[in-house]
């Protein structure tokens, strides 16, 4: 059987009512994980009826799934990975803003900080949506770093080091997030806090990146 809208719905549209659904959901999953979070505080916080989520997504599990990629594509549109530069600008400047990209979109602040938040909490308690959100949004942005880092080492782009020094690309970006406890108690100045600082952040695991993968390139294969 179809199921009817709630009645206090009726009087919103559908896709508005999805995308309040959707933020909602996003805030209580980034704060409480997938596991915690409960279809009565979602529907609360969206002022919609528990019925919602069911008409809506059919379930929690699909409802996090599609908050995943909601959150997902929004944090792209507002960072797209290379910032928009020209195609065929040099691999070391396309390097140097999908770093950028990535930092502006783990430390974004304002409404959209949950994005953040919510991958970050993903990446650390896995759930089953995991293998969906890789397969249709992350591998192909790793992809695009990967064919970044082949050109720098002119190397294939399925050669070990590409992928090797790709991670290591990612793991510096992440670590200030990962770690911003630990940071932000040892240096506290350190974590990024503007978009100025963020940048200078960019900056510096671009050229330590590019100092170390410029060794790889030298070496003997």
């Amino acid at each position: 059987m179809k199921l009817k809208p709630p009645v206090e719905l009726k009087n919103a549209s559908h896709d508005e009512t999805r995308r309040q659904l959707l933020e909602a959901a996003g805030e209580v999953f980034a704060e409480v994980g997938f596991r915690d979070a409960t279809v009565r505080e979602i529907c609360g916080r969206a002022g919609a009826n528990v019925a919602a989520i069911n008409y809506h997504f059919g379930d929690k599990e699909n409802l996090y799934l599609e908050v995943l990629r909601y959150a997902h594509g929004k944090a792209l549109e507002k960072y797209p990975p290379l910032l928009g530069i020209e195609e065929d600008a040099a691999p070391e400047k396309k390097l140097r803003a999908f770093i950028h990209s990535l930092l502006l979109r783990i430390f974004d602040k304002g409404p959209t900080a949950w994005h953040g938040k919510l991958m970050s909490r993903e990446m650390i308690e896995p759930t089953g949506a995991l293998d969906s959100l890789i397969e249709e949004r992350i591998r192909p942005i790793i992809t695009q770093l990967w064919q970044i880092v082949a050109e720098i080492l002119n190397r294939p782009m399925n050669d070990e080091r590409v992928r090797l020094c790709s991670f290591s690309i990612v793991s510096q970006c992440v670590f200030y997030n990962h770690c911003r406890p630990v940071v932000s108690r040892l240096v506290p100045d350190q974590l990024p806090q503007d978009a100025a600082s963020i940048e200078k952040l960019a900056g510096h695991i671009t050229n330590f990146s590019l100092a170390a993968m410029k060794h790889f390139s030298a070496a003997k294969r």
